[in-house]
């Protein structure tokens, strides 16, 4: 008697599991938005100038500038520092894209004519019966003494090159007299004792606050002393790292 045929049992292939792919995310070397990129200290420098020119030409007031002045010297990035000047007619906007390599070259801006080395002096001033004068490009630091005794001292520090943040200036006068003139873009504080004469000085506290302080104290006996801006003439040769601002 024939058996019956068996067949094998049919078992399904099993199939692989699909795993979810993971949701793809930045790649590891995204490029910065520009508002993003940080400035150099030249960047904020062009800004600081520009808002410089702009409170001289009246665009701002004293405490807009100095709010300004401020937050440029203060800024990371682009983005802090392009709207310091947006409303401004001569804003820039600043970029760090690279032109194409075929787009023409513009040509170089002149060389700017270079000023002789400023003069070291000696930190005082002497006059008897006679005058010293101290004026155009000469080194000044932080401190400067004055004599005058039936004669006249004159020191002009608008074309000076200041050395230190505040500058104090010590006169004694006697029988003569001695004219101190500042740049207008500096601060200036002070007073003195004036016996038989007069001891004037016109203070002032520049917007800028990173700019120089010349501080004048001292006596006049029979004599004056007079310290005041030059409208006109702005110290532009003073470094904020150097004079310690940052």
């Amino acid at each position: 008697m024939n058996k019956p045929e068996t067949r094998p049992e049919f078992r399904p292939e099993p199939q692989p599991v699909r795993r979810p792919e993971p949701a793809p995310g930045p790649p590891s070397h995204a490029p910065v938005a520009q508002a993003d990129m940080r400035v150099s200290d030249a960047d904020r420098e062009r800004v600081a100038e520009l808002l410089r020119d702009a409170y001289a030409e009246g665009r701002l007031d004293a405490e807009e500038h100095a709010e300004r002045i401020e937050a440029a010297y203060s800024a990371k990035t682009f983005g802090e520092l392009v709207p310091l000047t947006r409303d401004l007619p001569a804003h820039r906007p600043l970029s760090f894209e690279k032109p194409p390599l075929d787009a023409p070259r513009p040509a170089p801006a002149p060389a700017a004519p270079q000023l002789p080395p400023a003069r070291q002096e000696a930190p005082s001033m002497v006059a008897v019966f006679g005058g010293a004068a101290r004026r155009g490009r000469w080194r000044v630091g932080s401190h400067l003494k004055a004599f005058a005794a039936f004669g006249g001292v004159e020191i002009d520090l608008t074309d000076a090159v200041f050395e230190s943040p505040e500058v104090e200036i010590e006169v004694t006068v006697i029988f003569g007299g001695c004219e101190i003139r500042v740049p207008e873009n500096v601060s200036l504080h002070g007073s003195g004792v004036g016996i038989f004469g007069g001891f004037d000085v016109k203070e002032q506290t520049a917007a800028d606050p990173y700019a120089p302080v010349v501080r004048v104290k001292g006596i006049a006996v029979f004599g004056g002393c007079d310290a005041k801006p030059r409208r006109g003439k702005k110290v532009k040769e003073w470094v904020r790292k150097q004079l310690g601002s940052e």
